[in-house]
């Protein structure tokens, strides 16, 4: 699942960061409310995490001018202010909810979570579960289980699983992988991707009569059976 940060604290952006990156989101981290704006309007994210005071444009305008514009990303706001007014103006701007300042992570991530949840129950966004053949995957409880046994997967396993769940039957190159799983650069020529796709394979479809993870040479990786 991805999460964006907009919050111009970089000491409470990689506090955010770290925690929800073990907690299985591919995360990206903005401190500029325009830009952070630029993105909600270009990219899918399961949820967002605003803070009001942000430089360029502050976190209730960046909410408001998002849902007017059809985004309906789930979004926490952040916040040091404590007035009921300011919660109000964050919520009539469209925020899901609240947190002030100081937290704790784990009050966010709970949070979080119950905002993907009543996502899923009003029927909006993707499923929070995924299928394909006998691979299930829980995104909010985290698990991974095949032909119903349980599968421990690490935080980037977990992110890559998720994303050839999401395009089963399509070939994903290097360079998608990376900028999905990773969510930054590198060069297309490292072997980060082939050693990740390696440890999958070796939890996923190890003892396995039916392999489901398929290396296209020269294209990429595809989930098939």
């Amino acid at each position: 699942m991805r999460a964006l940060i907009l919050e111009d604290d970089r000491t409470i952006s990689a506090f955010l960061a770290k925690g929800l990156g073990e907690a299985g989101f591919v995360v990206k981290e903005l401190a500029d409310g325009t830009v952070g704006l630029g993105e909600l309007l270009a990219e899918r994210y399961d949820v967002a995490i605003v803070d009001v005071m942000l430089p360029g444009m502050d976190g209730v305008a960046v909410v408001r001018a998002a849902r007017e514009r059809g985004v309906a990303t789930p979004v926490l706001m952040l916040s040091a202010r404590t007035s009921t007014d300011d919660r109000i103006r964050g919520i009539e701007a469209g925020a899901d909810d609240y947190v002030v300042k100081p937290f704790s992570f784990s009050e966010v991530l709970v949070r979080v979570q119950a905002l993907l949840r009543r996502v899923q129950r009003n029927g909006g966004g993707e499923s929070t579960v995924l299928r394909f053949a006998d691979v299930e995957m829980d995104l909010l409880a985290r698990t991974v289980r095949r032909d119903g046994e349980v599968l421990d997967l690490r935080p980037r396993e977990f992110a890559l699983l998720e994303y050839l769940l999401r395009n089963p039957g399509r070939v994903l190159s290097k360079t998608a992988i990376l900028s999905e799983v990773y969510d930054y650069g590198f060069d297309p020529q490292t072997n980060v991707v082939d050693v990740l796709v390696h440890r999958l394979r070796q939890k996923v479809d190890r003892g396995q009569g039916q392999k489901l993870i398929h290396t296209v040479r020269g294209a990429g990786y595809v989930l098939r059976t």
